[in-house]
């Protein structure tokens, strides 16, 4: 039987950039996209939902036998300050979240300071630079551009790659880039990027999957999205 994986996000199963993470997940995995309940327009909307999010993993796990699930949605971590804790409390199964798991995918490669790329706003990124801040990563982003973070879905992979390059011009002493937002979706030139700019790039999603794969005893070598997935380091020790 194989393995199967829920994935909860704040988009329906249906939209695009899904099918760009889709294209890297073992064929031996069951993967099922369900999208979150009650989600609203506003990223701030997810303030005060941990609980129901957590309802809905553990009946959905009771109901399809999930082995482990992804939670997707770095604004719930951001703005929920000890959901980590709450969902490993009271989800038994193995379990990742974005931030979570991209901390862990940054320590994997020894990270002390990472360029930021997410469509959300400065509020948000600063959240996100305090998070990362409790596990001593240090991180820099660049200036607002896009009017809101739903924009991010009109740029094509043209546009995200020079976005990357534009911003790491201005902060050349990073030593690793970080994708959060899957709306950008830099999966299909997230190798051609790391190859070039010759830094390790950690993008939420594929950090996730590496995460929840590792935690049920999985090792694989997945070509064409950077180092993370075709060397498959182990994960780091700590809370991940």
């Amino acid at each position: 039987m194989p393995l199967k994986i829920g994935f909860i996000g704040s988009s329906a199963a249906s939209s695009p950039h899904h099918d760009s993470f889709r294209a890297l997940i073992p064929k031996d995995i069951s993967f099922t996209f369900v999208q979150e309940t009650g989600v609203k327009t506003s990223l701030y909307d997810a303030r005060g939902k941990v609980d129901a999010v957590i309802a809905q993993a553990k009946e959905l796990i009771r109901e399809n036998g999930w082995d482990g699930i992804i939670i997707s949605g770095a604004p719930k971590e951001a703005l929920n300050p000890g959901m980590w804790q709450r969902a490993v409390e009271q989800i038994k199964n193995p379990l990742a979240l974005a931030l979570r798991s991209s901390v862990a995918a940054l320590k994997a490669f020894d990270s002390k300071k990472t360029l930021l790329m997410t469509p959300v706003d400065d509020e948000l990124k600063k959240l996100y630079r305090d998070y990362l801040a409790e596990f001593d990563i240090d991180s820099v982003y660049p200036a607002q551009t896009l009017r809101a973070h739903t924009d991010a879905q009109k740029l094509t992979s043209s546009d995200v790659e020079a976005l990357t390059r534009e911003s790491l011009a201005k902060f050349s002493d990073v030593d690793a880039i970080y994708f959060q937002g899957a709306l950008l979706d830099p999966l299909p030139v997230l190798q051609k990027l790391e190859a070039e700019l010759g830094l390790p790039i950690v993008a939420s999603n594929p950090a996730m999957l590496w995460v929840i794969l590792s935690k049920l005893r999985k090792n694989y070598q997945i070509p064409g999205y950077g180092k993370l997935l075709s060397e498959w380091p182990q994960l780091p020790s700590g809370p991940f």
